[in-house]
């Protein structure tokens, strides 16, 4: 069912109270209008600039007499619109616009729940459409939660169609963009909202006056900048080949034969798309770059989710934020969803807690969608404690593969001492790279930057260059993680022995 019908559908079950968080407020309005219209139900709407106001259409000048007009003013005040509200004739439909901040007011409150109360009698539907999720939880228990969908990519054509059209009315524009590149642009402007991919399309446009196949870098960019701003989730930049990620050679071979697995072609070979890795290793062992690997070798975006900024103060609102996440996530699918040191925010949910069950509802939430989502979401997540992890998380097909990465190899430490020199334009050369890995046993591939970055410190204050006699000093100047954490890496090391797959 489309958001229409599922109001309706709502409102024909007799539902006293449905709640809509939103910011699009003008679109929700436009959802509860369509959906009351053929039901030939009246329309009232609430707000604290407007008081209560007919709502299916926009009232013309002088509609209203003196007596309405100062009805309608007093009704601004949050508590006469609930009166108000509470005289409609049976089987209306009300909306009340920003209300749950006013409910702070015990009156307010005692007035809506006497409200809801007769509006089941009544058979009214009364909904809230707020942009934050700050019902309080009596009233919470009496109303129904209602998600608008994001658009998919047939509503966004069609948007980005008639806001070019407006724009082009009103400030003519040049049109040379060919159909790949307007079926890129639809494709990457999914998970935003519609107010968001019109103001990206406006700006787009407004510069130069052209939409054309370059301006795609413009709506990434853009997109970047919205999906960071919300700070749900985060665009990760990835390396442009895995020729900059260092050993992992079992989890590049692993890659490279699911490369394809996305495809409509492997769904009729009787495959299913990979659903997800658990990254497990030692701290700065490089699981964040697997995430990037990933990324990189499927040639898809990254998107980083931080459990910990999922937590708001508001009851309900953090479960909101990652359903949210997980809602914007599939929106832009095919996308790897990186979801960082998972147990720092769920490990309460392998105890008893003091947080009301919230960890176990948010980890509830988020096992039910790791098993049931069907978009082609690819999860890696990635963790340094795993007695931290609720045991739920690593049962067998909640991830495809569990993959442990140790401290590199002095092979592969030769590889990441040479990635590293190039990325601080030396040549790998003119190094003695067998004496550097030697010396650097025990070192992760975090560490060993942070001793070139070192030795880079010295030599520039110096006015010298850069030599492996002083990456040498640096190296021994400052002990690994893996000396002063030795019986925590070693225990960590014989969990994952017989349970994990190497990841080099």
């Amino acid at each position: 069912m489309n958001d229409v019908e599922r109001l309706e559908f709502l409102m024909k079950g007799s539902c006293p109270g449905v709640m809509m968080v939103t910011h699009e407020e003008d679109h929700a309005l436009e959802i509860v209008r369509a959906a009351v219209l053929p039901t030939q139900r009246k329309l009232f709407i609430w707000s604290a600039s407007e008081g209560v106001k007919e709502g299916m259409f926009k009232p013309k000048q002088g509609l209203h007499n003196e007596e309405e007009r100062a009805l309608q003013q007093a009704s601004e005040s949050p508590c006469v619109g609930l009166v108000v509200m509470s005289q409609v004739p049976a089987g209306s439909v009300c909306v009340a616009l920003d209300l749950a901040e006013h409910l702070k007011d015990a009156k307010c409150l005692r007035l809506l729940r006497d409200l809801l109360r007769r509006y089941e009698q009544a058979d009214c539907t009364l909904i809230f459409i707020d942009p934050i999720d700050a019902l309080p939880e009596v009233v919470k228990n009496e109303v129904r939660s209602f998600e608008l969908s994001l658009p998919d990519e047939l509503e966004l054509e069609e948007l980005v169609k008639k806001t070019l059209r407006r724009y082009h009315y009103e400030n003519p524009i040049e049109m040379g963009i060919s159909k790949k590149g307007f079926d890129a642009i639809i494709r990457n402007l999914r998970g935003l909202t519609r107010k968001q991919a019109e103001r990206i399309i406006v700006e787009t446009v407004a510069d130069d006056r052209k939409f054309t196949d370059e301006d795609l870098n413009i709506v990434l960019a853009s997109k970047r900048q919205l999906v960071q701003k919300g700070g749900l989730l985060e665009y990760v930049q990835t390396p442009l080949t895995l020729d900059e990620i260092g050993g992992m050679t079992s989890l590049k071979t692993w890659l490279k034969h699911r490369k394809q697995a996305f495809t409509s072609g492997a769904s009729d070979f009787g495959l299913q798309a990979p659903r997800g890795v658990l990254m497990l290793g030692v701290q700065g062992g490089g699981k964040s770059l697997c995430a990037k690997a990933i990324a990189t070798a499927w040639q898809q975006p990254l998107l980083r989710m931080d459990p910990s900024t999922l937590y708001a103060s508001y009851i309900g609102q953090s479960e909101h934020n990652l359903r949210e996440a997980l809602r914007q996530t599939e929106m832009m699918a095919p996308v790897i969803l990186w979801i960082d040191e998972i147990e720092k925010a769920f490990a309460s949910a392998a105890s008893n807690s003091s947080d009301g069950g919230l960890s176990q509802r948010m980890f509830g939430t988020l096992l039910t969608w790791m098993q049931d989502h069907t978009e082609p979401v690819f999860v890696v997540a990635t963790a340094n404690n795993i007695e931290a992890l609720p045991p739920e998380l690593l049962r067998k097909g909640r991830f495809d593969e569990i993959f442990f990465v140790d401290l590199p190899t002095a092979a592969v430490r030769q590889q990441i001492f040479a990635i590293h020199l190039r990325k601080r334009r030396r040549d790998p050369e003119t190094f003695d790279l067998k004496a550097l890995a030697q010396a650097s046993e025990g070192f992760s591939g975090a560490e060993i930057e942070q001793a070139i970055l070192s030795a880079l410190y010295q030599v520039y204050g110096g006015k010298g260059d850069l030599t492996t006699d002083v990456v040498l000093r640096t190296l021994t100047a400052s002990p690994p993680l893996s000396v002063t954490m030795a019986e925590r890496m070693q225990s960590l090391r014989l969990w994952a022995r017989d349970r994990c797959v190497p990841a080099d």
